[in-house]
């Protein structure tokens, strides 16, 4: 009996014991439950709520980028007429070699205006032809240089109104060469120096034993880091002359420097004046070259020097040679030449420096032969105008022909990155047709009209083309 309790008791505490435990159980899988619930609710709206600021955050970068975006209106649109072409400044993919092997930099220049729409209309491909011509448009020789090179090629004349231009007993030439670290840049099968040094001495080789020859450099110490800034816009220095041309002493001067630093292009200007005050203009004639590749960057104004050196008792003529310079650049260096008198000339390779060099070398002959007397009576040097019409014409044709070809380069380039699709790539050459024929169109009257003005006296072919094709160095 006792025994038989003693189970029942046994039983009893395991019941409870089992009761107990599966209350346990399950209030706890309650608690565990709802604080799952809680936190599952919790992460889904976390989760939401995070979703929905990336979303916003998304919609603000579109709307964002979007605002960024080029529109028509911020391109200029492409000239066809004379003036405009003449006026017209290199873009940032002019005189490169292959477009093809520039891929990355144009996929930076085409993400400023985005992929074209599925449906692009009119106005869209307009602002695509636009953009695409700004990035490899080309510089177009101005034909105001070209009448300003008649002017020089008539050196010698006394009818010249301008007395500098007419020989003197002495000839003084100085060349102002640029030593910054841009000059270090490849050109060919060397770099910029390598290339202006070697056309520098071609030509002062050639000068006449009697005309003193100078060469002064600036920019050539320092780095371009603005730790250096202050040493390389000081470094301005005559290496050479003025003396007669002597090719072992020249070419030891060549070799004193190589491009390093800064351009402080006026104050060099400011050295040149200083130097030429004892060659005044009633007994001296006196040219000035300037070879650079860049702006000034030593916060001068070579463009207020220069006109104040050319009205300056040494009354210099200042030719200005712009060696592969960027738009900026060019502008600088045109207003230098526009202030002055001089003339600009834009130089993409050696050949082309040669050919400004060349065309002093005829006058430096011209002064030899007048200081000996084999001009007589000084009778005016007849100017070859109808070879320089000729070849202005086929700049501006080779022009046309190269942006044209760039151009459809630059479609091909945008399609293959996905910008553009095959058809709006074909799209945007059939537009362009028109806008090259009309060029052409413009090239063919330019010559024309050349051919007309070249019937005039000097002056006045001068007075005309400089209303005609005026520069705008004041915009």
């Amino acid at each position: 009996m006792l025994k038989k309790m003693r189970w029942r008791w046994i039983l009893s505490i395991m019941t409870v014991l089992i009761i107990f435990t599966g209350c346990t159980d399950d209030d706890g899988n309650e608690k565990s439950n709802e604080t799952e619930n809680s936190n599952g609710q919790g992460n889904e709206e976390q989760i939401e709520q995070t979703q929905n600021e990336k979303s916003d955050d998304s919609e603000s970068e579109t709307t964002k980028d979007d605002s960024q975006k080029i529109s028509l209106s911020d391109v200029e649109p492409i000239p066809t007429d004379e003036e405009g072409l003449a006026s017209q400044k290199p873009g940032p993919l002019a005189n490169v070699e292959s477009l093809f092997d520039m891929e990355d930099e144009i996929k930076e220049q085409l993400n400023k205006l985005g992929p074209m729409s599925e449906d692009p209309g009119d106005e869209e491909y307009e602002k695509y032809l636009r953009y695409m011509y700004s990035l490899v448009k080309e510089d177009y020789p101005n034909p105001e240089d070209m009448v300003k090179k008649w002017e020089f090629a008539s050196f010698g004349n006394p009818d010249l109104p301008d007395a500098k231009f007419q020989f003197k007993e002495n000839y003084n030439i100085e060349i102002i060469l640029d030593s910054s670290g841009s000059m270090a840049n490849l050109a060919g099968n060397g770099t910029r120096m390598d290339v202006a040094k070697e056309s520098i001495n071609s030509f002062l080789s050639e000068v006449p034993e009697e005309a003193n020859v100078s060469l002064r450099v600036h920019g050539h110490k320092g780095t371009g880091a603005d730790s250096d800034k202050e040493m390389s816009c000081n470094a301005i220095e005559q290496v050479y002359g003025f003396d007669s041309y002597d090719e072992e002493d020249f070419q030891n001067s060549l070799n004193q420097f190589q491009p390093k630093g800064w351009t402080p292009l006026a104050d060099a200007l400011k050295q040149s004046q200083d130097a030429l005050g004892e060659f005044d203009a009633k007994n001296n004639t006196n040219l000035i070259y300037v070879v650079s590749d860049g702006i000034e960057t030593c916060d001068g104004d070579p463009v207020e020097v220069a006109k104040s050196l050319s009205e300056s008792n040494a009354s210099p003529i200042i030719n200005i040679i712009g060696f592969q310079t960027d738009a900026e650049a060019q502008k600088q260096l045109e207003e230098m030449a526009e202030v002055s008198g001089g003339i600009f000339a834009s130089a993409n390779n050696e050949e082309d420096l040669q050919e400004e060099f060349d065309r002093a070398e005829e006058v430096m002959e011209a002064w030899s032969k007048w200081k000996n007397n084999a001009l007589g009576d000084l009778e005016a040097k007849e100017v070859s105008s109808s070879f320089d019409i000729m070849e202005l014409h086929n700049k501006w044709s080779f022009t046309t022909m190269r942006i044209d070809n760039r151009m459809h380069n630059v479609a091909d380039i945008a399609s293959n990155l996905n910008f553009i699709t095959s058809d709006q790539s074909k799209g945007l050459k059939s537009r362009l047709e028109p806008v090259i024929n009309e060029m052409n169109s413009t090239v063919d009257q330019l010559e024309k009209d050349l051919q007309e003005l070249r019937e005039k006296d000097l002056q006045e072919a001068k007075q005309s083309i400089e209303e005609k094709y005026n520069k705008q160095t004041e915009n």
